[in-house]
């Protein structure tokens, strides 16, 4: 869905700012790829949990039945999220990495020696390291996607030839955190199943930025952190149930063998968990709010109640969310001496979220991201862990780029200001 160019979420700043109390501080937080700041609903989980129903699993008193309930309905609204089957479908984890490397150790006992994977430079090394682990252990081969360095989109060219060797799975991102990319997954996923091949996308950066449609998609896995869109320090992680039905799962003999509680090992974090439920509450109230110009087209698709919402509010925040991206492209390509990394075609700001990676000068990036953040605004530097990307653009050993990214909560004059202080660093 090409975003729009206006929203009614844009004129409510104010609303949306009153529910982060982080906001409160005089700070400009551009680290938002990193870890965005959290909502009051989810924060209001948390509490209630802590306070009301802390307990372990499946006990027959009453806070353990009311925590059971909390994580039930987590489960239900993830799968509303991410637009799953069933809740069966969801599974929590400490976070996106974990979860990564707990499941790839099961989805690999199935590959043969002399077998093949694919995986991409444009990735987090959560979604890469995993794989080249258990690929080392089964002795599996590797076979690499290069993105093209000039705009950071990945050569599908390149896919379509590691396709045409039948390899078992293809690993590979919603959205790049380094250079912002949007990757086209639902047509990555089609030319993958065309060769036979699973499909595990990594959704953490592209979650807080847009609706995820798992089934639209037609993926096999998804996995994002929660702590990346507003909530918790936990993992979700989306599987097809059958497939998960049938994987093997690593856990200790009492715990049980259905979904998802088979691949949830051990206790998990409960009051993340219920702080996750929190941050979809807030989505919840986005859609409700804000999102109301979008709900025929939704309908048209099918969704209503819960998913009907979220899907609204994701909506909602990718059109602000666009204009943002314009503001920033802009405002960035002012400052002298300025190169940015990625796609800086302003015709194609739907095939990127609001995240931009660039170098000043000759400048080191962590001596600008000092400089900024003696200013009070807050960004990254260095590779995010996206190593491949830096060094794949020969940029790992001068220290990576500096990132500056948005999300919904950010303003035009936050990204102004942004503006002035690079100028004024630039020199």
């Amino acid at each position: 869905m090409t975003p729009s160019t206006s929203t009614s979420l844009s004129a409510s700043l104010d609303r949306i700012r009153q529910q982060f109390p982080a906001l409160s501080r005089p700070v400009i937080f551009f680290d938002n790829p990193g870890g965005t700041q959290i909502a009051q609903p989810s924060i209001e989980r948390i509490t209630k949990y802590l306070v009301e129903s802390n307990a372990n699993h499946e006990g027959a008193f009453a806070t353990s039945i009311a925590s059971d309930a909390i994580l039930d309905e987590a489960h239900r609204a993830m799968a509303d999220f991410y637009n799953a089957a069933s809740p069966e479908e969801i599974v929590f984890g400490n976070n996106m990495t974990t979860l990564t490397l707990h499941i790839s150790r099961s989805i690999s006992r199935e590959w043969k020696e002399g077998d093949e994977i694919v995986l991409t430079r444009l990735d987090h090394d959560a979604n890469v390291t995993p794989w080249a682990l258990a690929a080392q252990d089964r002795g599996v081969k590797i076979n690499w996607v290069d993105f093209d360095v000039e705009d950071g989109t990945l050569q599908l060219d390149e896919l379509q030839k590691a396709l045409e060797r039948k390899p078992k799975l293809v690993a590979v991102g919603y959205a790049s955190n380094s250079l912002g990319t949007i990757n086209p997954v639902t047509r990555i996923t089609q030319m993958a199943h065309d060769a036979g091949a699973q499909v595990y996308i990594d959704a953490v950066q592209y979650a807080p930025h847009g609706p995820i449609d798992v089934q639209a998609i037609g993926c096999d896995y998804l996995v994002s952190s929660a702590y990346k869109f507003f909530g918790s320090h936990v993992g979700i992680l989306y599987g097809k149930r059958d497939l998960l039905e049938k994987l093997f799962a690593y856990k200790v003999r009492p715990a049980t063998n259905h979904l998802p509680g088979k691949f949830e090992t051990g206790t998990q974090n409960h009051e993340g968990i219920a702080g996750v439920l929190g941050a979809l509450e807030y989505f919840e109230w986005i859609g409700r709010e804000f999102g109301g110009e979008y709900v025929e087209g939704l309908r048209e698709i099918g969704y209503k109640g819960r998913r009907l919402e979220l899907k609204k509010a994701m909506t909602a925040i990718r059109a602000y969310e666009f204009e943002l991206s314009r503001a920033l492209l802009s405002t960035l390509e002012a400052v002298p001496g300025i190169r940015i990394f990625g796609l800086t075609d302003s015709r194609r700001l739907e095939e990127r979220v609001a995240t931009f990676s660039f170098r000043l000068r000759d400048m080191h990036p962590r001596q600008v991201a000092e400089k900024l953040a003696a200013e009070n605004i807050y960004v990254w530097d260095g590779n995010y862990y996206a190593i491949n990307v830096t060094e794949r653009l020969g940029l790992e050993d001068q220290g990576g780029m500096v990132r500056v990214g948005a999300a919904h909560y950010n303003t035009p004059d936050e990204v102004a200001r942004l503006g002035e202080v690079l100028k004024k660093i630039a020199g």
